[in-house]
């Protein structure tokens, strides 16, 4: 019994270690998370993520989403349950290559919102089984812009839109 309080002192201790732990990574990545999108006189800037992407956070129809930029892609990609979720209308179908094979899935029409003031409305986006929970933004966008790719930063002009 007489260890009892030595043993909560200790348990104390290494709780407020991991709780400190915790919240110092917690704000490790809200910094970098902010850090990677920058807007200053209409030029938008994405360093690449510690994932090796870049990611532009925006809206599909209102809900806030983070955009893996594909420039490989030719059009705009979502996971199919995001489209359903959002009650996205569905206008065909639509057989697709992807970096795992040919894949089956649903075109649907969204407006796209990019943070730093980039719209599209309407636009065809193809709805995928499996996609994971990243919407991928195309060329379909991306190519209605003037931007350039060096050392780590995708730079793009919105005055040029």
């Amino acid at each position: 019994m007489n260890d009892f309080p030595r043993t909560l002192k200790f348990a104390t201790v290494w709780l407020l270690i991991g709780a400190a732990l915790f919240l110092g990574v917690q704000w490790w990545q809200s910094q970098e998370r902010r850090t990677r999108f920058s807007v200053q006189s209409g030029v938008v800037e994405l360093q690449r993520g510690a994932d090796g992407h870049y990611h532009w956070p925006g809206r599909i129809d209102g809900e806030a989403v983070d955009f893996l930029v594909d420039t490989g892609a030719t059009g705009s990609a979502m996971p199919l349950a995001l489209a359903r979720r959002l009650g996205l209308p569905e206008v065909g179908q639509i057989r697709t290559q992807t970096a795992g094979g040919e894949v089956m899935g649903t075109l649907v029409l969204a407006d796209v919102t990019l943070d730093g003031g980039v719209r599209v409305q309407r636009l065809r986006v193809a709805a995928l089984p499996g996609l994971g929970d990243r919407p991928l933004l195309g060329m379909d966008v991306l190519g209605r812009l003037h931007w350039q790719q060096r050392q780590g930063v995708l730079r793009i002009e919105l005055d040029g839109r």
